[in-house]
């Protein structure tokens, strides 16, 4: 890729965030009662999507492709120290479901505003919205 080609990022940098604060809705109690609702998630990469297609639990059941994602994408989570698929599969139903949908804004997932084609200035928006389902 030459400079030329190199994607250059908005002249506003909020428009261009990789990281989004959280507050759960309930919240993530640790084996000591301490509860955790504030936290990071990050913007996915491409290796985070990809990657856990490989992992065994995915392949035999397809709806944990989200607690791998998000344990992936979550940077922080009150005072845990680490977040691990352990601690995902530890939040309430409804944290679970609060998170999917940031992930599907902060990553552009959820039919918000049309992306555009930086070569060609075609709109499109992007298939493939997190949900535990798929």
């Amino acid at each position: 890729m030459n400079a030329s080609s190199a994607h250059k990022l908005p002249a506003r940098p909020e428009l261009f965030a990789t990281e989004r604060e959280f507050v759960l809705p309930f919240g993530y109690q640790d084996a000591t009662g301490t509860l955790h609702r504030e936290g990071t998630m990050r913007l996915a990469t491409a290796f985070d999507e990809v990657l856990p297609h490989k992992d065994p639990r995915v392949q035999q059941n397809p709806a944990y492709l989200v607690i791998i994602l998000l344990a992936r994408v979550i940077t922080r989570l009150g005072d845990v120290s680490q977040i691990t698929t352990k601690v995902i599969e530890g939040l309430y139903a409804g944290d679970l479901a609060h998170l999917q949908s940031l992930y599907n804004e902060l990553n552009r997932l959820d039919g918000g505003p049309p992306l555009r084609c930086p070569s060609c200035e075609h709109e499109f928006r992007p298939e493939g919205a997190l949900s535990a389902g798929e």
